[in-house]
């Protein structure tokens, strides 16, 4: 083995061999590092303190011109709903109850703005709610409504309605403090409630009520015992899933665009990801064929030799067996050599990720080790068999 490896590699060209390195180092890096970036993305955006994690849609069908010309109706069917919880994205559905009585509302406090309007009420079911509270109670008979409003009502008050009027703004603590005068008619009832403001949601853009208050109350003011819901609240077990996307779209359903930011982000992160990496295999395709060429040149070079070394009774297997372990040789150093760099690189950005998440659960490189060991394999197996059937037909040349 020494002996021919002294034979053969006399003609071998460094400069054409550190080409297919350079060039083989940059793809293979190129690749594992977009492999890596984009499953570090992805515990970015599945983290606990994530920017994007949001597990709750909230759905309506789409209203349109026709919907209001025709006044058909938006409510959603039980095949509909039973449809929604087949999806494998949806983990738990609920079911917004609208009221189906009169409600009015009256507010009235001495230094503070005066007014009283028709309003609404909305339930969910209660493990949907974001605001956990002993006061989130209602019993048949009380005289008390607990009800949460949306945080953003309180800012269009007080930048808005209170700003414009120069009168006091109110706080959350001041507001849950006072009291409501509402008045529900129905059924030719007429009674009178006060409402307490409990808390306020982020999450949902209603004013909420207690579900089993909800139920007692259209029973009773508008004689109804289910009411058909034109809004679903989804708990989604990835918000990222771009199914989701695209099943509201084929069944005209709508929600607020930016719950779904983080299945746009995620698409286009897979799209650029995907252009980086097939850019990055076709650098190593490249210093693949580089890599052949230098070898067929080598070859092409010490054919007389191998010939004679052939003539001398040396198999082909022996014979090849040189050029195969140069070739494995380099892309294995390639393969440490990017992994080595990969790290460094990844060292660098994983540093922003955890100033901004602290909490970021970081993936291990075995993923983009995978891969780099998946390439170097197959190229490997490649060269060896290219190399294997050069020195064959040298062979065959000489036995014909």
């Amino acid at each position: 083995m020494k002996l021919v490896w002294k034979l053969l590699r006399q003609h071998i060209s460094v400069p054409q061999f550190a080409g297919f390195f350079f060039a083989n180092l940059v793809g293979m890096l190129i690749v594992l590092l977009g492999v890596q970036f984009y499953v570090d993305m992805q515990s970015v955006y599945d983290g606990e303190d994530s920017f994007m994690k949001d597990d709750y849609l909230i759905v309506n069908k789409q209203i349109g011109v026709v919907t209001t010309i025709t006044g058909q109706t938006n409510v959603f069917t039980k095949s509909e709903i039973k449809d929604l919880k087949k999806q494998k994205f949806v983990e738990k559905i609920g079911s917004f109850t609208p009221s189906a009585f009169d409600v009015s509302a009256r507010f009235d406090v001495e230094g503070f703005a005066k007014f009283s309007t028709e309003m609404f009420f909305e339930s969910v079911p209660d493990e949907f709610v974001d605001l956990k509270t002993d006061d989130w109670a209602y019993e048949e008979g009380d005289k008390m409504i607990p009800i949460i409003l949306p945080r953003n009502y309180l800012d269009l008050y007080n930048f808005g309605f209170a700003q414009s009027r120069n009168i006091p703004k109110l706080s959350e603590g001041v507001l849950g403090a006072m009291k409501l005068k509402i008045t529900i008619r129905g059924q030719e009832q007429n009674d009178e409630y006060e409402g307490r403001i409990v808390g306020f949601s982020n999450r949902l853009n209603t004013i909420l009520v207690p579900e089993n208050f909800m139920t007692w109350a259209n029973k009773k003011y508008a004689n109804k015992k289910e009411t058909e819901p034109t809004r679903l609240i989804l708990q989604v077990n990835n918000p990222t899933d771009e199914h989701i996307t695209s099943y509201l779209q084929e069944n005209n359903y709508v929600t607020d665009e930016s719950k779904l930011d983080a299945s746009k982000t995620t698409f286009i992160l897979r799209v650029v990801v995907a252009i980086v990496m097939a850019i990055g295999l076709i650098i190593s395709l490249l210093a693949f064929y580089i890599l052949m060429l230098s070898i067929y040149l080598l070859v092409e070079k010490n054919n007389t030799k191998l010939e004679n070394l052939l003539i001398l009774g040396y198999s082909p297997a022996k014979v090849s067996r040189p050029y195969q372990w140069l070739t494995v040789a380099l892309n294995l150093l390639v393969l440490l050599l990017a992994l080595a760099l990969l790290y460094v690189v990844r060292s660098i950005y994983l540093h922003q990720f955890q100033t901004f998440f602290p909490q970021l659960e970081i993936p291990t490189l075995w993923y983009a080790a995978a891969i780099g060991i998946a390439l170097f394999l197959l190229v490997s197996i490649f060269n060896i068999i290219a190399v294997k059937r050069k020195v064959l037909s040298i062979w065959n040349r000489k036995e014909s």
